[in-house]
């Protein structure tokens, strides 16, 4: 008598790093064609030297049981040691483009595909009104979730909120340090001129009339004034003092000037990274750069840690080198408790830091799940799975 075929085991599918308990509900529908497991913290990154033994292990034994992982951006950095010991890992989805610290030679090599969802900074565009004389009546990209996220921590520093607030907490009322400090007219310095930076320079020039100068490797003064074009903004203007009388060509200064990337810290009041990390831009900021920032400087990085040194960055700041810094990122995240970052006192009340808040929002978060559940659905297809939804 022929035996009936087996039904298919159930796939092991676990969600990481889910923080806010958001992907869940989204593939429940999978089961049980799926088993779903889900773990929203973070352990710490497998690769690196401050990881311990123990940490690996544990690591490890969390992802082996599964044949399917979804992963936030790169809050689990997935390199090749950490590949060859999952064997039964097949399919890998990630939610955002970049991942500096995925392995995709090695995942190729050992069988395993990354599908990744696209990167959504440029998908909302908005008509800016026709203005004469400049671009303006097409579309721009509107300020995403990192541009405001890089507004919101140079004017918490600027304004000194973070003391203030304490202040207020512990009973006391205004601190030494609450005077704040004036962004009208000063220098905006971006590092990396790509859609991020350019709308952080174009709310700096529109809010508070700054002046914007620009650095990046292969940046030219034609790409710069190209990217003003597209932010609805003269490529030149006379300054900005407010007077808007038109001034011969030679008397205008460009809108987003490129300059070498020491007049960049040295000139600039602010300094606002948008680099892209590779290998090439790894450590890109070294001592020698931030030793030219003015006293009265702050330093901001939404952008990735690994494009700072770190430890050069914290030698200025003790040494009261620099005004202030405002971190949204981190060379191991989430941040170890004894992290030098969470000093509190002394130095550190002149650093306002977040745990990488620069590309949350909910809307964007349930958008990118739901990329991947169609993702994930079209690849069980593929495998013979029939969904039952």
């Amino acid at each position: 008598m022929p035996t009936s075929p087996q039904p298919k085991q159930p796939l092991r599918l676990a969600i990481l790093d889910d923080y806010h308990n958001l992907a869940l509900p989204l593939f429940s529908h999978l089961s049980p064609q799926i088993s779903l497991s889900t773990f929203p913290k973070t352990l710490p990154p497998y690769s690196h030297q401050s990881t311990s033994s123990t940490d690996r292990e544990a690591l490890v034994a969390r992802l082996h049981p599964f044949d399917i992982l979804i992963c936030m951006r790169e809050r689990t950095p997935l390199p090749g040691a950490l590949l060859r010991r999952l064997p039964n890992l097949k399919i890998v989805f990630a939610t955002g483009s970049k991942f500096d610290s995925f392995d995709f030679d090695t995942a190729t090599e050992l069988g395993i595909e990354i599908r990744c969802t696209g990167s959504s900074s440029t998908r909302n565009k908005e008509p800016v009104a026709a203005e004469e004389g400049s671009n303006r009546g097409k579309e721009v990209v509107k300020a995403n979730p990192t541009v405001q996220h890089t507004w919101a921590v140079i004017l918490s520093l600027a304004q000194d909120i973070p003391d203030s607030h304490n202040a207020i907490r512990s009973g006391a009322w205004q601190s030494p340090s609450s005077l704040g400090i004036p962004l009208y007219g000063k220098t905006l310095g971006i590092l990396g001129l790509g859609n991020i930076g350019a709308c952080v320079a174009r709310i700096g020039v529109l809010a508070w009339g700054m002046r914007v100068i620009c650095w990046s490797q292969n940046l030219t003064q034609d790409a710069a004034d190209q990217k003003a074009r597209e932010m609805g903004l003269p490529v030149s203007s006379l300054s900005f003092d407010g007077n808007e009388e038109e001034a011969a060509p030679e008397e205008q200064e460009k809108t987003f000037k490129v300059v070498t990337k020491e007049d960049l810290f040295s000139q600039s009041d602010v300094v606002s990274v948008h680099y892209t990390l590779s290998p090439r831009s790894r450590h890109i900021i070294t001592h020698s750069e931030l030793s030219l920032m003015k006293p009265t400087a702050l330093f901001i990085n939404t952008a990735r840690a690994g494009l700072v040194e770190e430890d050069a960055l914290v030698d200025l700041l003790k040494e009261g080198r620099i005004a202030g810094a405002a971190l949204d990122v981190f060379d191991v995240e989430p941040l170890p408790k004894d992290s030098v970052w969470r000093d509190r006192d002394g130095w550190g009340s002149r650093v306002v830091c977040t745990p990488h808040l620069g590309f949350m929002e909910r809307r964007r978060l349930e958008e990118w799940y739901g990329e991947v559940v169609g993702m994930v659905e079209g690849w069980l297809e593929g495998e013979g799975f029939k969904l039952h939804v």
